[in-house]
């Protein structure tokens, strides 16, 4: 009834990380969250994002992992790469081989997509296939001056801002219209005690360029962008795909960095491509 939803922590270094699980396939597949990590880990959300992705629960067992916690060590050093997406994903290597996961579908969004550009490349070994979701593999300019405004609002406290920024970014102007009306409500939901997390991970976002490695993936690969993302471009989806030999690409023309959420095809897609 609940996908046998649960949660846990792996010990890592001098600190731990979390991840929750649900499902009851044979197959292993192995989701990585956005930025939106840097606010909340997935502590707690077992049985609420098995819901979400509860579609996945018959033929999968689902492992999300969240970035290890305790970043604020690296608060100091982000303008010097002090937390990279790569570091991410050898965090999440040792977090998988912790769990005796040895291969596993993976489905990277947004900043999950690009530490699951350095897993393919560094640990080839653990990725079956991979889906890469609105999502960059070098910086450019929007995400540059997107992430500036992220963090300047993470470091003066203010939680609203970076919320409705981040909502009129993401969404398309049908789902905006409907939602718009809630934005007061975002300053008192999930704001967190302290932002040096997010900053660590939002800097890493800007820093992450993975461009000239992506040969080095060779597991079939689909690409999915959202024409009219704001945050990333949908040509950053266009040209990482490009830099995939055999790589499948589709992009949701109409719609932006929440294509994920809004294309009511998004999860069958997924599903048919890892089903080859």
């Amino acid at each position: 009834m609940f996908w046998n939803a649960k949660g846990g922590r792996i010990h890592i270094e001098d600190t731990d990380m979390d991840y929750i699980t649900f499902g009851q396939g044979d197959d292993v597949l192995v989701m990585i969250p956005g930025l939106g990590d840097g606010l909340t880990t997935v502590k707690g959300m077992a049985l609420p994002l098995a819901y979400t992705y509860r579609m996945y629960a018959k033929d999968y067992r689902v492992y999300i992992f969240s970035r290890k916690n305790h970043l604020e060590k690296y608060a100091e050093k982000t303008v010097n790469k002090g937390y990279s997406t790569r570091d991410m994903a050898e965090d999440l290597a040792f977090g998988m081989q912790t769990l005796g996961i040895t291969r596993a579908k993976v489905l990277g969004v947004s900043q999950g997509g690009m530490i699951a550009q350095y897993l393919a490349i560094d640990h080839p070994e653990l990725v079956d296939r991979l889906v890469l979701a609105v999502t960059l593999s070098r910086p450019n300019e929007t995400v540059r001056h997107v992430i500036d405004s992220w963090i300047r609002f993470a470091r003066q406290g203010d939680y609203r801002a970076l919320m409705i920024d981040t909502a009129e970014k993401s969404y398309s102007e049908n789902y905006l219209r409907r939602y718009r009306r809630l934005y007061p409500l975002l300053a008192n939901i999930g704001k967190p005690k302290d932002f040096s997390r997010f900053i660590v991970q939002a800097a890493s976002c800007a820093q992450h360029d993975a461009y000239d490695s992506l040969h080095d993936i060779t597991c079939p690969t689909l690409v999915i962008g959202g024409g009219k993302d704001q945050i990333v471009t949908g040509a950053s989806s266009v040209e990482t795909a490009e830099q995939i030999a055999g790589s499948e690409l589709y992009l949701y023309r109409d719609l932006g960095h929440a294509a994920y959420e809004e294309a009511n095809d998004f999860n069958s897609r997924v599903i048919a491509f890892f089903s080859k």
